[in-house]
C-alpha cells in the first residue's frame, strides 16, 4: 500500500527529529531550513524508501553504496565496519549491498543505487576484478559522474581510483619466510584465472621464487620451485586445489585468502599429513579468528583499517568536487607468523605423490 503524504511526513520527521512543518518545507523546496537539516531530511527519504519530489531528484543524497561479494568471509564484514564508521563520521550513510545466490546481481545493485541518487560507491571483490565478467555497470557509473573507489586490482580500462595491498611485498614476505624454513617446492593457491589480484600475485610470487633461486647455490641446475593452482574462493576450492598441489610434491602452500588456507589445512589432513610438521600453510588477510584455528594460521595481514579510511577519503574528495585521481594507492602488508608454518621436514625430498 502506498503511504499517505501525512504518514510520509510523520515518518521522515520522526527519523530526523524535526517537525512535520520542517519536512514539508524541505519537500516543497522552500527557504528557511538549515542546510544540515535539509540534507538530513533528504537522506531520511532515501533510507525510508520514499521517492524525492521531482524538483529535488537531481541532487545526490548523502548515501554511499558499499558493494561486497559476500559476508561469510570475515574480511568483508571487517571492511564494512571500517568504511561504514568512516562514512558516518563525515555525515554519510552507507548502503550495504551483498551478492548472494539467487539474489540481486551487482548490476542490479548499481541500478538501485542510482535510483537512490547515491553520492558515490565503494566496491570490494566485485566484477571489476574479473576479466571475463560484465563491466557495463561500471561504465554507467562513470558516465553518470558518480564517484567510485575500488579495493585491490581491477581490469585495466575502467579508470577508477583504487586502494590495494602491495602484492609484491606480500609475496616477498611469504616466500621469504618459507625459504628461511628450508622449503624449496611451494604451492600457490589463488582465485580463478581471470581474477586480476590473483594474476598479480602469481606474477609476483614467480618473480620472488626466481630471485630466491638465483640467491641459492647451484642456480643453473635448479628448476623454478612453484606450483600454481587456481580455485574458487571457498574452503572446498582451497581443499581441492591444495590436494592437486600436494600430488606434485610441495612442502608448503601459500593461499590467496584465509578461507582458501583453511581448505588447504583440511586437504593436508585428509592426505594423512600434518600441519606444519609435513606441510606448512600461509593465508592472506588475517581475518577474524585466524589466531584461534588449529594450528593458528600464519597469514599476510591486510591493513584493512588504513585501507578503508583511505578509500573513504578518496571517495569523499571526489564527492566534494575534487579532481578524480585514477592512480592506485598501495599499502604494505605484514606477515603474521603463527603455528601453521615450520621447518621443512626433509629438505629437498618433498612429499611423494
Amino acid at each position: 500500500m502506498t503511504p499517505t503524504p501525512a504518514r510520509r511526513l510523520s515518518e521522515v520527521a520522526q527519523k530526523v527529529g524535526v517537525s512535520e512543518a520542517t519536512v514539508s518545507r524541505v519537500l516543497n523546496n522552500k527557504p528557511g531550513v538549515a542546510e544540515g537539516t535539509r540534507e538530513a531530511v533528504l537522506t531520511a527519504l532515501d533510507v525510508l524508501g520514499y521517492e524525492r519530489p521531482t524538483q529535488l531528484r537531481g541532487e545526490r543524497a548523502r548515501l554511499i553504496g558499499l558493494v561486497l561479494p559476500e559476508l561469510q568471509n570475515p574480511i568483508f564484514p571487517a571492511l564494512a565496519e571500517v568504511v561504514g564508521g568512516a562514512l558516518a563520521q563525515r555525515g554519510f550513510t552507507p548502503v550495504l549491498c551483498t551478492r548472494t545466490a539467487g539474489g540481486l546481481s551487482e548490476s542490479a545493485y548499481v541500478d538501485m543505487l542510482l535510483d537512490q541518487h547515491v553520492s558515490g560507491v565503494v566496491f570490494c571483490g566485485g566484477h571489476y576484478a574479473e576479466a571475463d565478467a560484465p563491466h557495463d555497470h561500471y561504465r554507467l557509473l562513470k558516465d553518470r559522474g558518480v564517484p567510485v573507489v575500488l579495493f585491490n586490482a581491477a581490469v585495466e580500462d575502467l579508470g577508477f581510483p583504487a586502494v590495494s595491498t602491495d602484492d609484491e611485498v606480500a609475496c616477498e614476505q611469504s616466500y621469504g619466510h618459507l625459504e628461511s624454513l628450508g622449503h624449496e617446492r611451494v604451492g600457490l593457491v589463488v582465485g580463478p584465472e581471470d581474477h586480476m589480484p590473483s594474476r598479480r600475485r602469481v606474477a609476483a610470487f614467480l618473480a620472488e621464487a626466481e630471485r630466491a633461486a638465483k640467491r641459492a647455490p647451484g642456480y643453473g641446475a635448479r628448476r623454478l620451485s612453484v606450483v600454481v593452482e587456481h580455485a574458487q574462493f571457498s574452503m572446498e576450492g582451497g581443499r581441492a586445489a591444495t590436494a592437486r598441489a600436494l600430488a606434485q610434491g610441495v612442502t608448503a602452500v601459500v593461499c590467496g585468502s584465509d578461507v582458501l588456507a583453511l581448505g588447504a589445512i583440511r586437504a593436508v589432513r585428509r592426505s594423512g599429513l600434518d600441519v606444519p610438521r609435513d606441510v606448512s600453510v600461509v593465508g592472506f588477510d588475517d581475518s577474524s579468528f585466524m589466531n584461534c584455528t588449529d594450528p593458528a594460521l600464519t597469514t599476510v595481514r591486510q591493513p584493512i583499517e588504513a585501507m578503508g579510511r583511505a578509500a573513504v577519503a578518496m571517495l569523499l574528495k571526489q564527492v566534494e568536487g575534487g579532481r578524480m585521481n585514477t592512480e592506485e594507492l598501495l599499502f604494505e602488508p605484514e606477515l603474521v607468523v603463527r603455528g601453521s608454518t615450520g621447518p621443512v621436514r626433509d629438505p629437498g625430498a618433498g612429499i611423494a605423490a
